[in-house]
């Protein structure tokens, strides 16, 4: 399963909240949710939020194995 732990980690050291995802970037909310319960989001998506936030991949999502 791909979680996205590391998303808030980065956000959080950055001072980026959901709001400014939202507002700010034009990240829809409903992206914002489905982030938030590591449901599936598109790799554009994933692009987008590596350079918005200017970071790598694994420091937005990580592979865990489903247990």
């Amino acid at each position: 399963m791909i979680v996205y732990t590391p998303l808030w980690e980065t956000m959080r050291r950055r001072g980026i909240t959901t709001y400014t995802l939202r507002e700010k970037y034009r990240i829809s909310g409903s992206t914002v949710q489905r982030l938030k319960k590591n449901l599936s989001v598109s790799t554009n998506t994933l692009s987008d939020l590596c350079a918005l936030l200017d970071c790598r991949l694994e420091d937005v999502a990580r592979y865990e194995p489903d247990l």
